[in-house]
């Protein structure tokens, strides 16, 4: 089975990702680990709760999504803001993987921050679409 990264934007180049000022959209940093059985996926998503992550799995397109939203303040001695910020984001990344996966398959795990896919390879069975859990 081949892991191909399936985000793409026809309007930018794929080295837009690595820069620092990019306006492409959000994408999760990833690492990819393949042995004779399975594929790995490793996914940093610092600061995003497990219920704020969604995992879908629809005719051979596995894709992960997140988001975040927050609020920090700080004030002054007399209780006036000196600095108040609200901050969210949205991140999705998507593969392209053997149609005959389903969720069953798929097994999905989040600690601190970091969401590790396991995927078995040679997989031979169709299936619809499927919301993978997160343990």
């Amino acid at each position: 089975m081949h892991l191909i990264p399936y985000d793409f934007d026809l309007f930018h180049s794929p080295l837009d990702h690595w820069h620092p000022f990019s306006s492409v959209k959000n994408s999760l940093s990833t690492d990819i680990i393949e042995n004779d059985k399975e594929l790995e996926i490793i996914m940093d998503i610092p600061g995003v709760k497990k219920e704020n992550v969604k995992i879908t799995l629809e005719k051979g397109i596995l894709t992960v999504s997140a988001s975040t939203q927050g609020e920090s303040e700080e004030k002054d001695k007399e209780g006036n803001y000196i600095r108040k910020e609200r901050y969210s984001g949205n991140y999705t990344r998507s593969f392209s993987v053997s149609e005959g996966l389903s969720k069953e398959d798929i097994k999905a795990k989040m600690v601190d921050g970091t969401l590790t896919l396991t995927i078995p390879k040679n997989i031979e069975k169709s299936s619809p679409s499927e919301t993978i859990e997160i343990e």
